[in-house]
């Protein structure tokens, strides 16, 4: 056998695998399915040998232990039919770089995933046609019809991205790390996983289905299912289908390091997303039942659902150890407590459990975090400024508002009507430091007067909350008061023709920190995929971005919005500003707030490093987001215009659209540069301070890693000091 190009790691897995007792059932039923639906002998992609050693009976029955048997057998009928699918599409339309063959294929898919039943569906016309539309006629009629648009629109995503993966065979092309996480989301069907264990378990009620929580389960959920098997079948798609999208190879490129190193990362990174799971079920469902007032019913059928995705965990890593899909010699246990027993074993079992929590002292080594309770461990308040600013790529030129002076004095005279210099937050000092006015005319340089004033006001008012929620709330550990100031805040807001509330502060005249002070309260460094997740809400880039849409019209259909090169665009566009801000904010952040969501900290935390080399990883992944911006603009919005026929109407606006984005980072890159807010000697005269002393910063470790600055060739090189 062909040797492997790693030893695979020791995975963290905290629930024991089970089996469904009606594995036979599934397994026989499943065969002659595929066989009905013409997916085996003369498919030219399957053989019954194939689907025997690839054994997905195996695999529903360990993910889905508790369901019966129909249900089961069902389940296991729409995983041969994905993973059929993605075998006749590597088949048919990757290996000769077909996109314009896949693009029929893909596109006529979702007409036999109608939500209405009644609504004919086209005859099939090969394998995976067929069994789509005899799956979707067997699942949907026992759910409801919000499931079934769940469900529809994970499949879709599923199946549409696998344009991107062909896309990015046929250039070559590598993603960036966080560009990688958020498509395989989609190309890797987790989502679609969860909406199946909803079916074998309990549907999420509607009331909580689109909440934060449960958002973060399915996605930490998905993640380490993807993580995990990029792990298993990193030989098999990089060495033999020539796949670039795996995210072992993703690292090994970004950091220029050994496969091996590249591989213990990504079990890192696995494991962190387990960790983040755990959080959430623990701690943040737990509040949305009672915040959401779910009824007992609804209260169980989260669990159940949760418990479902756990299982899928265990259950899934299981087959992959299994199956001959997958390279898995000398997998190791997934089980951290099996340590041999007898006399003078207990202290080795304690030293395993502290170890496994993060606890014992070791050292870091270079790619592996230090545990779980390493993210509770930060001392806040240390020493560490000034700002090191690294010399940041920007490709686009700034322009400026005419009238930025006029903007400058209708935004003070605002502050002062709304109350914000009234409140011990800001002063006319700070407001005139921070030159808001300056960010919008360099972010909308064609605006109007009016909506420069409406620009400017919309960031001081995002600035400020920035600012109030650690002061005020923070500082009193009040998570309780912070909710409802944001309940109170979205009241704010009315929409159809409700009532406003009657402000009471200045936020309120003037117009989501709460998971920033959440993490704050429970000194917890966020998981690096969490973060900057998150971090798009909090810099307020949503707001933004709707600020740069105003006066595009109606030229551009909504669904050309929410297609993914425009969110990749988006979000690349986004990541680069709030990395920006980490950048530049890092003194100020650290050292005088005590603040812990910073990507440079996050970083430092995950790795085991200290601030000039998180500070390169950092940088070296804003340029990433930045050329990640040029690729799209240049090789993925054409495609676009094409794929959605756009008028040259709707294609100009696009294009107007972009140039909104590039003078938008244009424009926040030039703001942090000129403005005194993250300056250091402005900082020692008018940070706030809420500890008398600050503690000495913790000497670092002997031995641990550290990154110097990026090689020519854009990669790191390992050493130890």
């Amino acid at each position: 056998m062909t040797q492997q190009p790693f030893e695979l790691p020791h995975f963290y897995m905290p629930y024991p695998a089970r089996l469904n007792p009606h594995v036979d059932e599934a397994r026989a039923h499943s065969t002659r399915w595929a066989r009905e639906m013409g997916m085996l002998e003369g498919s030219g992609i399957w053989e019954q040998a194939d689907l025997d050693a690839h054994d997905y009976g195996l695999l529903c029955a360990c993910t889905h232990p508790d369901c019966d048997g129909p249900a089961l057998s069902l389940i296991t009928d729409w995983y041969v039919w994905v993973f059929f699918f993605d075998d006749h599409f590597l088949e048919t339309f990757k290996r000769g770089q077909d996109r314009a063959g896949g693009k029929e294929h893909l596109d006529r898919l979702p007409l036999f995933m109608p939500l209405d039943l009644a609504t004919p569906v086209p005859e099939p016309r090969n394998p995976v046609e067929a069994g789509l539309a005899d799956l979707w006629a067997r699942t949907v009629p026992s759910m409801s019809d919000g499931w079934r648009r769940r469900f529809a629109v994970a499949t879709e995503h599923l199946l549409n991205e696998s344009l991107w993966e062909l896309s990015n065979i046929n250039e070559g092309r590598i993603a960036n790390p966080v560009e990688y996480i958020e498509m395989r989301r989609k190309v890797g069907g987790a989502p679609w996983s969860a909406g199946l264990v909803e079916y074998a378990t309990a549907e999420v009620p509607a009331a909580a289905a689109g909440s934060r929580p449960l958002r973060v389960l399915m996605e930490t959920f998905s993640d380490a299912v993807h993580l995990r098997n990029d792990l298993f079948s990193y030989q098999r798609e990089v060495e033999d289908e020539g796949e670039l999208s795996n995210g072992v190879l993703v690292l090994e490129t970004f950091f220029g390091c050994t496969t091996q190193e590249a591989a213990d990362c990504v079990n890192d990174v696995l494991t962190s997303r387990l960790h983040q799971f755990e959080h959430t079920a623990l701690t943040e469902v737990p509040a949305l039942a009672a915040e959401a007032g779910l009824t007992p019913d609804e209260v169980a059928a989260v669990a159940a659902y949760t418990k479902g995705l756990q299982d899928w965990q265990s259950g899934g890593h299981e087959w992959h150890l299994r199956s001959s899909r997958y390279m898995n010699e000398r997998a190791r246990s997934t089980n951290p407590w099996q340590r041999p027993s007898g006399p003078g074993t207990s202290a080795a079992d304690v030293a395993t459990l502290l170890a496994a929590a993060g606890a014992v002292g070791a050292p870091p080594t270079p790619f592996r975090q230090w545990g779980s309770l390493r993210a509770y461990t930060h001392v806040p308040f240390q020493k560490v400024g000034p700002s090191r600013i690294p010399d940041l790529y920007m490709p686009y030129p700034l322009q400026l508002s005419p009238h930025l002076d006029a903007a400058r004095r209708t935004l003070a005279e605002w502050c002062h009507r709304t109350g914000i210099l009234a409140e011990g937050v800001w002063d006319e000092d700070k407001l005139a430091a921070y030159d808001l006015a300056l960010c919008s005319a360099g972010i909308d340089p064609d605006a109007t007067p009016e909506a420069l004033d409406l620009s400017a006001r919309w960031l001081a008012f995002g600035t400020y909350g920035d600012d109030y929620y650690p002061l005020v709330h923070g500082h009193r550990r009040d998570l309780a008061a912070a909710k409802v100031t944001t309940a109170r805040l979205s009241a704010c807001m009315p929409v159809e023709g409700e009532a406003p509330l009657v402000p009471v502060n200045a936020m309120e005249r003037a117009l989501s920190w709460v998971w920033e002070l959440s993490n704050q309260l429970q000194n917890r460094v966020p998981d690096p995929v969490d973060y900057l997740e998150m971090r798009r809400a909090t810099f307020g880039a949503d707001l933004t971005l709707s600020l740069c849409r105003m006066g595009h019209g109606p030229a551009i259909p909504p669904e050309v919005y929410r297609s993914g090169p425009v969110r990749s665009l988006e979000n690349a566009a986004v990541d680069y500003a709030c990395l920006l801000n980490d950048v530049f904010s890092y003194q100020k952040e650290i050292e005088y707030e005590g603040e812990i969501h910073n990507a440079i900290l996050v970083v430092q935390h995950f790795f085991g490093i200290d601030y000039p080399a998180a500070l390169a990883v950092v940088h070296d992944l804003m340029t990433q987001r930045m050329r990640q911006f040029e690729h799209v603009v240049a090789h993925e919005l054409p495609i676009l215009h094409d794929d959605f026929e756009l008028s040259e109407d709707a294609r100009a606006t696009l294009r107007g659209y972009v140039a909104d984005l590039q003078n938008w980072m244009a424009g926040i890159l030039n703001w942090h540069r000129n403005v005194d807010r993250y300056k250091a000697e402005w900082l020692a005269a008018r940070a706030h301070v809420f500890l008398p002393d600050r503690p000495p910063a913790p000497a670092r470790p002997a031995g641990a890693f550290q990154r110097p600055a990026v090689t020519p060739g854009g990669g790191h090189q390992t050493t130890r000091t």
